[in-house]
């Protein structure tokens, strides 16, 4: 696992708590992320992706729901929102690439959600991800030849 990765592991973690218990002090969450990354640099990366989805969380919602045929926000398992809640705001807010970002959330959703959740990850953030992003070059592990 990369460490970036494992930042937004931690991320949503957070993400997960936060909604499950909205009483949860900033500064605790901030706390909880520096105890898991013991580096300070990607303790920084991740509090800026929780910070970044903890201000957006309402216009976040409303671009999911609105691109998420007949799924309410509410209604999403607490784990696919938050995967969708922060791969919304890499995608809308961040440099990353879109690839990349897609990717992070599909193993997020792979490893924390059910059986469904990468399908169901995967086709809200397709949507949401910008046209020129689909149609890029594929990546080293896309064009690789079958074995």
């Amino acid at each position: 696992m990369t460490r970036r990765s494992r930042a937004r592991e931690v991320v949503l973690q957070m993400l997960f708590q936060q909604d499950l218990n909205a009483d949860v002090p900033a500064q605790t969450v901030l706390e909880q992320m520096q105890e898991r990354l013991e580096d300070e640099t990607l303790s920084r990366f991740a509090w800026g992706l929780f910070a970044g989805v903890m201000e957006f969380r309402t216009a976040l919602d409303a671009r999911l729901e609105a691109i998420a045929a007949n799924w309410s926000v509410k209604r999403m398992a607490p784990t696919d929102r938050n995967v969708l809640r922060l791969g919304a705001y890499e995608l809308m807010h961040t440099d990353t690439p879109a690839r990349v970002v897609v990717d992070e959330a599909l193993e997020l959703a792979k490893k924390f959600g059910s059986n469904n959740s990468a399908q169901f990850v995967n086709g809200i953030l397709d949507r949401l991800m910008p046209a020129s992003s689909r149609t890029a070059a594929p990546s080293s592990a896309e064009t690789k030849p079958a074995l």
